[in-house]
């Protein structure tokens, strides 16, 4: 009988390049694990920073009668929570006060030697960013949304919300929209109402003891 044997010749070239494509898939599993980490630590970072205010929004927002997730939504819209957010006309803090706005404010405390740099203490900024927000919204108790009107006044001025108000556009949210000629004003409002809408679960029943709710303007309005 006979044997034959057969020796498998030892291949360098084929073991390296299984070494290789293992070495690949552990490069892309650590990758995505990582990346995986690090979105979850980013969101995290982002929830804590958009989150650090509720209970300065939440007081503000009480005193003011105004919801909550609204006065949070317009700080997202504003400053990106930054307290220290300084715009390009001077308004300063949260949620970026004129010193003329401020000052009014200010007045309406009695405070002495009142500064505008004093506004960028975020209670401070959120006291008078409320009562502004506020003073706006009990301008338009006959609209169907006064929040619409009042985010227009608070962004564009008193005056060409007056502009807008014609015909039907001096009751109705959808046709005010129409007729508003300031892009960056209509975006603003979109951008804040929506974001409205996620705040609100955060602060429950206390969303309640403010205004009526922050009513969403049809999205068809929006994109006029």
């Amino acid at each position: 009988m006979n044997f034959k044997f057969q020796f498998l010749e030892y291949n360098p070239i084929s073991r390296s390049a299984v070494n290789r494509r293992w070495l690949i898939f552990i490069v892309i599993v650590l990758l995505v694990l990582g990346g995986a980490s690090l979105a979850i630590f980013m969101i995290r970072s982002q929830q804590r920073l958009e989150n650090r205010y509720d209970r300065i929004i939440r007081t503000a927002a009480s005193q003011h009668q105004l919801p909550p997730s609204l006065v949070k939504a317009m700080i997202w819209r504003e400053s990106r929570f930054n307290a220290n957010a300084r715009g390009r006309a001077g308004e300063i803090g949260l949620m970026q006060l004129t010193e003329v706005a401020a000052q009014e404010w200010a007045d309406t405390r009695r405070f002495r030697d009142f500064t505008h740099e004093q506004v960028l203490d975020p209670a401070t900024n959120t006291q008078a960013g409320c009562y502004y927000l506020s003073k706006a919204v009990k301008r338009y108790p006959h609209t169907d949304n006064p929040y619409v009107f009042a985010l227009a006044d608070y962004n564009a001025g008193r005056a060409n919300v007056l502009r807008w108000m014609k015909d039907n556009g001096a009751t109705n949210s959808s046709a005010f929209l129409a007729r508003m000629d300031f892009p960056g004003t209509h975006e603003y409002i979109a951008a804040i109402l929506e974001r409205e809408l996620r705040y609100r679960p955060q602060f429950g029943r206390a969303y309640l003891t403010g205004a009526p709710a922050a009513q969403s303007t049809p999205r068809q309005s929006m994109s006029k």
